[in-house]
């Protein structure tokens, strides 16, 4: 009875393996888990009708065959945890199904990507789960820190892994170069540390940081390894939160949630470009919302991809065919769009009526901010010939964090060691109520981040610490353990 099992499920294999055909490398490249290896543009999941009647009892019945949540909990292989720090995080993701249920949604599109690559790298299933705490699959998400993408990839660590970032794109944003890029972070980690704890603490506190940590435990003859490192509070949570999404994956009707069902299939292709396109034209021939292409794009910055910026677009998989046969018939423009190098002192408004354009959609596309009146000389994208696109199209660039949003007399604080959202508020004459409220609700402040504070009188008077150290270059020892140098914050041009 076990060898007739077993064979029944090698057939199955065999016949699922058949439905994959291969094709010219020119035309396309389907992005497995070697990232070279080539496949179909479409896989067709057959239907009971299509199968032949002696051949549908080799079906499994088990529907968890072809759920990537399942491959995921297979693939378990980090020290399981049992502390008050995962028992806190299991409870939050637990009271929050609404946003349990978005973040998986969003996850559904790069999730098979991921754990593939994880997987040819002989790594821990659960390093595919990092983007739940890193972004929540958000690939628009910027930090307070300027962290970007479902890696949260801060500028300097992504320009390192080859993560080209400029005013047209982001490659921190790009789903592909960024996961390689993540993964090879935590692969070099690894092999430094020896240790999978010890490498997501420094994917999230740094390498140095945690180097220094072992080392002062080594001098104090306690043990060097995660739990008994003394970290700030975020990195200290870092792994607790992990092991709590692991536990929810693991069983979520534990918790009472629901996992949006992920199938083990590939979401998206990869198609090469060889011209510049507008992202709505080709969103609308691949038949896909803009929002969707976008989900899968999120590299670009502007509304017209240049083809220098990326090789490939990715589709989802069942609609390459249609993009390639609309873009084949497409007897349109492929480009609506372009750049525009102003001069200094040119009124905004001025340029958007010359173009066709309303003041707003303007600032929007080019990522500019609602204050800005003229311009600092920049160059600007704007629509051909006058036209006006139909859907606004608003720059992923234009809001790098919460300080957008924030009046103009804001200055960005930069937190120290024995900081606290108190003496913070004391030091600005600001409540703490009003800290929380510009800066996302933060709780928690660690060395080295940055928070926004809003000076509310109209000739702000920081401290006279602070006056007298610009103007002196010296404090008090008490004044300098809380003044600290601000800045204001620029204006993107």
């Amino acid at each position: 009875m076990q060898l007739n099992k077993l064979f029944l499920f090698v057939f199955s294999a065999c016949i699922a393996l058949n439905a994959v055909s291969v094709v010219h490398a020119e035309e396309n490249v389907f992005l497995n888990s070697s990232l070279d290896a080539l496949q179909a543009d479409s896989v067709p999941q057959p239907t009971a009708a299509s199968v032949d009647p002696d051949l549908r009892l080799t079906a499994d019945p088990n529907p968890s065959q072809n759920d990537l949540w399942q491959r995921i909990r297979n693939g378990y292989a980090l020290r399981t945890l049992n502390s008050p720090l995962v028992a806190n995080h299991e409870q939050w993701y637990a009271k929050r199904p609404d946003y349990m249920q978005r973040m998986t949604e969003r996850g559904q599109r790069y999730l098979h990507f991921i754990v593939e690559e994880v997987e040819r790298r002989g790594m821990p299933s659960e390093i595919a789960l990092l983007p739940m705490i890193e972004s929540a699959f958000n690939p628009g998400g910027n930090s307070i820190s300027n962290a970007s993408g479902i890696w949260q990839f801060i500028p300097s660590t992504g320009k390192h892994f080859g993560m080209q970032q400029n005013w047209w794109y982001d490659g921190r944003r790009n789903i592909i170069s960024a996961t390689i890029g993540a993964l090879d972070y935590l692969q070099k980690l690894h092999g430094i540390f020896g240790d999978w704890e010890l490498a997501l603490a420094a994917y999230n506190w740094g390498e140095g940081a945690v180097q220094r940590a072992l080392e002062h435990n080594r001098k104090l003859g306690l043990p060097a390894n995660y739990a008994n490192l003394k970290m700030p509070s975020e990195t200290r949570n870092y792994v607790p939160k992990l092991q709590a999404i692991k536990n929810i994956v693991s069983n979520p009707a534990r918790f009472g949630l629901e996992l949006h069902p992920v199938p083990d299939q590939p979401y998206f292709v990869a198609v090469s470009t060889s011209k510049n396109i507008d992202m709505e034209l080709a969103a609308g021939l691949a038949d896909v919302t803009l929002d969707e292409f976008r989900a899968l794009n999120p590299a670009h910055n502007r509304p017209v991809i240049l083809q220098e910026n990326s090789e490939v677009l990715l589709l989802p998989v069942d609609k390459v065919e249609t993009f390639r046969a609309n873009l084949a018939s497409n007897s349109l423009p492929l480009v609506s769009w372009q750049a525009y190098k102003s001069r200094k002192g040119e009124r905004l408004n001025q340029l958007a009526a010359r173009f066709g354009q309303s003041p707003e959609s303007l600032r929007s596309i080019n990522g500019l901010s609602t204050r800005l009146k003229v311009s600092s000389g920049q160059t600007l994208l704007v629509p051909l010939n006058g036209q006006i696109a139909e859907n606004e199209f608003e720059a992923f660039n234009a809001h790098p964090a919460l300080s957008s949003q924030l009046p103009g007399n804001t200055i960005r604080y930069t937190v120290r060691k024995g900081d606290t959202l108190s003496t913070i508020s004391r030091l600005y004459k600001v409540s703490v109520e009003k800290l929380q409220v510009w800066n996302n609700n933060v709780r928690i402040l660690n060395p080295g981040q940055h928070i926004f504070i809003v000076q509310l009188d109209k000739s702000p008077q920081i401290s006279r610490a602070d006056r007298n150290r610009g103007r002196l270059g010296m404090a008090s020892k008490r004044n300098k353990k809380f003044s600290h140098q601000t800045q204001r914050i620029a204006q993107n041009p």
